[in-house]
């Protein structure tokens, strides 16, 4: 009997032109996902949110990555790091959510670590004749920052971010997405499968139906240009017009010329980073599996510092925000009925519309890391 892996394998193999939707099993089979998390989420880089949520010394933020609890923050001297979010002495996790904090406080029983993640103290522990302070430092993790982005991984091995993000970085380089500042962030928890909302962002496809109480009126289908995905990545785009003007390029912004002043990407990152990046405003998603049936998302989004200066800016980026509360109810609705329909005995992928390109390439990448795994297993 054929295993999800093996029914993937089969499903790719065809060309884009003859493409399906990835079968059913993909989405609901536990060990399917048990593969993901080993292959992709333990292997690859996973984004943590902004840098400038991170601002000043002490500013935390607290994830869990393939299973691992992982603590990025900003040290006293300035630098970002990612640690272990699980204490030296009797294992219990450290900080939660996020915040701001001088020192690192076990509250289980109060062993205290420095910003850089070395034991400051620990109490009642001076009768023990093997234990040394020096010892108990908290495992540091890989972090990296590029383009205001900050990235994890739990391998020691894979390639630095900016050399696989190099395409992208090229190709959006006059949106200046470093100086682009976060005003929100939320976490939620939706009852689908992480792929589908990974999916339901890569195609505008749904936008005209899906949104139709929202922003589905303003997509134009023959406006969108999905090409060919990449080994990292994925995209596509779409023009907006001045409807929403801070979906614009500002008017002080000279780096941006002609249709790319209201070009707005649909950028997916693999494997779980989705940007919304206007020359205005962006917004993003962070998705990690929390089991087959749900995903952890990490919501959050802000404005180009090119509209910091302008007295409406913030009125103009609360309606935004509404929208986007708006258009996440809907998302939502999508995708959780995806979710239900895939566990139907009756559900067989169907034929994929050439707006669905993304969705394609995305296949091919989940492909490619499951069978890595499987190789390795034999």
């Amino acid at each position: 009997m054929k295993d999800a892996a093996d029914e993937l394998l089969e499903n790719v193999a065809l060309p884009f032109e003859q493409a399906r939707a990835m079968p059913p099993s993909v989405y609901t089979s536990e060990a399917f996902l048990a593969r993901e998390i080993s292959a992709i989420f333990a292997q690859d880089w996973f984004c943590a949110g902004r840098a400038d949520a991170l601002a000043k010394p002490g500013d935390y933020i607290s994830l869990d990555l393939a299973d691992q609890p992982i603590i990025v923050l900003r040290d006293k001297d300035g630098a970002l790091r990612a640690m272990s979010n699980v204490c030296r002495h009797r294992m219990s996790t450290l900080l939660e959510g996020r915040g701001n904090t001088r020192s690192i406080v076990c509250p289980y029983h109060a062993w205290t670590y420095n910003l850089d993640g070395s034991l400051r103290g620990a109490p009642a522990m001076d009768q023990n004749k093997g234990f040394c302070k020096s010892d108990y430092s908290l495992p540091t993790i890989r972090c990296e920052e590029w383009l205001g982005w900050v990235f994890v991984t739990l391998n020691p091995d894979i390639p630095p971010v900016a050399q696989q993000l190099a395409k992208v970085e090229d190709m959006v380089s006059d949106y200046d997405m470093t100086n682009y500042t976060e005003t929100f962030f939320e976490t939620h928890v939706w009852d689908t499968n992480w792929k589908v909302l990974a999916e339901n962002f890569m195609e505008s496809y749904h936008l005209p139906v899906c949104h139709a109480g929202t922003i589905g009126g303003l997509s134009k289908l023959d406006e969108m240009i999905c090409p060919p995905g990449e080994e990292t990545f994925n995209y596509h785009t779409i023009l907006k017009d001045d409807s929403l003007r801070i979906a614009m390029a500002h008017p002080s912004n000279t780096r941006m010329e002609g249709e790319r002043r209201r070009t707005t990407f649909l950028l997916a990152i693999y494997p779980s980073l989705l940007i919304t990046l206007t020359p205005g405003y962006f917004w993003y998603l962070s998705l990690h599996p929390q089991g087959v049936g749900q995903v952890r998302i990490g919501f959050g989004g802000g404005m180009s510092d090119d509209y910091a200066g302008d007295e409406d800016a913030q009125a103009n980026f609360e309606r935004l925000k509404a929208l986007l509360d708006d258009v996440n109810v809907e998302d939502r609705g999508c995708t959780e009925k995806v979710y239900r329909g895939l566990r139907s005995q009756a559900a067989a992928p169907g034929h994929l519309s050439h707006l669905e390109r993304p969705n394609y390439d995305f296949a091919q990448y989940i492909n490619a890391r499951v069978q890595g795994e499987v190789d390795k297993r034999g």
